[in-house]
């Protein structure tokens, strides 16, 4: 089983654009999501979702850029407000009980993060990626 979802949320060049798979990590989803995280492509380096350092969400998230990051900038974004804001939406499901009667050690997320060139604004990335509603 697995469930496909994908949202755009906010405005200017720092809107969130995610599609994401969720399914079981023994299943398709998980061997996508190993695959993922161990054939990487240069400027689409795929990280994990993390709540703070060394604190990976539950379920294991894997944010994947979908514009190649062509600078250090891009990457900064990328690696800060992008990964831990996919890191709250996932975490603040999971408080709200969308997840119930799962166990999330058993599912992974793959989420697909756009990231446009052209954003600046690091608290606009920050909240319109956090949005877990309709985001998730």
């Amino acid at each position: 089983m697995y469930l496909i979802g994908e949202a755009l949320i906010g405005d200017g060049a720092e809107l969130a654009h995610i599609d994401l798979i969720i399914g079981d990590k023994n299943g398709p989803v998980g061997t996508a999501f190993a695959n993922s995280l161990s054939q990487l492509s240069a400027g689409h380096t795929p990280l994990l979702a993390v709540v703070r350092p060394n604190l990976l969400t539950k379920p294991a998230t894997l944010v994947i850029p979908k514009v190649t990051l062509k600078s250090g900038a891009q990457v900064t974004q990328m690696f800060g407000p992008v990964q831990a804001a996919v890191a709250k939406a996932v975490a603040d499901c999971v408080e709200e009980g969308v997840f119930a009667g799962q166990d999330l050690n058993d599912l992974v997320i793959l989420a697909s993060a756009f990231l446009s060139p052209e954003a600046k604004d690091y608290n606009r990335i920050y909240r319109f990626n956090a949005c877990s509603e309709p985001c998730f």
